[in-house]
């Protein structure tokens, strides 16, 4: 199956993204923009989210639109027959879940789905990752695992309950951090600011009457002393304005205007209580500190690829035992790594797989979070070229942040081979802008 439309309903805003059939290249985008974007194309195959709309083309061309009104039964549609289809997908409590044909459940389809830098670098050193986790202590390793898929499966109904998605509480922490900081930032300036002004004050005053009286020497000294409570203030304030700043940018990710406006809206929806809120934000800290106990394990391997080469992981530590300490092991890195061939072969086997899915054989799309962000840019356009030939079974979706993969998208798309969406300029930065180039003219 291929997406044609994803459609998100938040309030009286709608975004509605169309997808080329082949290869659709979403440049401009950064990590979190990512994580939330690539959370929505993954919720619409199976979720109870509402507001979540999806139009798609399975392999046979049925076209079908995934309905997920607001207070309403979703549903499923053949549009082309006109025919309500929603039985073959429900779950039986409300759920549309287009995943279970295939077998797959939701966190299943996540690891075979979605497709990023991390999984390119395991995947094309495989037995040396096999390696380095072998030598771990392999109950910690597989209880840390067992942690951490547990702490995401809890985020992920944490997040639905409130019609939200686990990427949206990265997000929450991190303006609710900013805003702590700020106000912190901003009480403290408030006590600097008063301390200085009575000082100054007193100082300037005692000056005067020293000057007058006695000598201006030691005037002088109380007059740099009312300096000194006065630039105190100055950069107090600039810390608190800064941290302003940086709450305003994270407000800004989330799509709010203000910290009053944040807790009225979030990224697709509103938080229901400041409860629900508290429960997001702990199921979202036991995450983290499950993924920080992972990755102190296993460093930056994905637990997802961990989890699909288990056997092969534990057969390797009971060799590694029953080896003779005086063994002699080979630590030797996994040759050609960052070769461009050995690369195409990781991407080559990850489409094929994505090509005949699950017991159904359905195909699924190929969401690809900048994977090639890590490479020299002398390999990106033969894997770029790579993805542009064998797109369209699967489609591909490809979100990055990196300029070479926008340019040389920007090129293909005016052959029609595939499409580019890049984020629209504010027009308060394209105004900005305007002025900088005019004054460097």
């Amino acid at each position: 199956m291929r997406y044609e439309r994803l459609v998100i309903e938040s309030g009286s805003t709608t975004c509605t993204l169309d997808l080329h059939p082949r290869l659709t290249v979403i440049a401009g985008v950064g990590k979190l923009e990512r994580d939330s974007l690539i959370g929505e194309l993954l919720a619409a195959l199976a979720s109870a989210r509402s507001g979540v709309h999806l139009e798609l083309v399975e392999d046979t061309g049925r076209r079908l639109a995934v309905f997920r009104a607001d207070g309403k039964r979703p549903r499923v549609v053949d549009v082309d027959r006109v025919d309500d289809v929603t039985a073959q997908f429900s779950d039986g409590t409300g759920r549309i879940d287009l995943l279970a044909v295939t077998g797959l459940d939701a966190a299943a389809a996540r690891r075979k789905l979605r497709f990023g830098a991390p999984d390119l670098r395991a995947a094309s050193q495989g037995a040396a990752l096999i390696r380095a986790l072998a030598a771990a202590d392999q109950a910690a390793l597989w209880a840390a695992a067992e942690t951490l898929l547990e702490t995401e499966q809890i985020l992920q109904a944490e997040a639905e309950a409130l019609g939200s998605g686990p990427e949206d509480a990265a997000m929450i922490e991190r303006v609710e951090q900013r805003h702590h900081r700020f106000e912190a930032l901003h009480r403290r300036h408030e006590r600097l600011r008063r301390l200085a002004l009575v000082v100054a004050g007193l100082c300037t005053a005692a000056g005067a009457v020293v000057a007058l009286l006695v000598d201006s020497v030691p005037a002088l000294g109380l007059l740099l002393a009312a300096c000194l409570a006065m630039v105190v203030s100055i950069v107090s304030r600039t810390r608190s304005e800064r941290a302003r700043g940086s709450e305003a940018e994270a407000l800004a990710e989330v799509g709010a205007q203000s910290y009053l406006g944040f807790h009225l809206q979030r990224v697709n929806g509103m938080l229901s209580s400041e409860q629900a809120r508290r429960r997001l934000m702990s199921a979202a800290e036991q995450n983290r500190e499950a993924a920080e106990a992972w990755n102190a394990l296993a460093g930056a391997i994905p637990v997802g690829w961990a989890v699909e080469h288990h056997e092969e992981i534990t057969a390797a530590a009971r060799v590694r035992i029953d080896i003779s300490a005086h063994a002699s092991i080979s630590t030797e890195a996994a040759g050609g790594a960052d070769d461009t061939t050995d690369l195409a072969r990781v991407l080559v086997a990850r489409l094929a797989e994505l090509r005949h899915l699950g017991r159904s054989n359905e195909s699924f799309p190929l969401l690809l979070d900048d994977p090639f962000a890590d490479l020299d840019r002398g390999a990106k356009p033969a894997l770029l070229e790579l993805l542009s030939h064998t797109s369209g079974s699967p489609q591909l979706v490809y979100l990055t942040e990196d300029e070479d993969v926008a340019s040389w998208a920007r090129l293909e798309a005016l052959t029609g081979a595939l499409a580019v969406v890049e984020p629209a300029v504010e027009p308060a930065a394209a105004e900005r802008e305007r002025h900088r180039l005019t004054r460097s003219a």
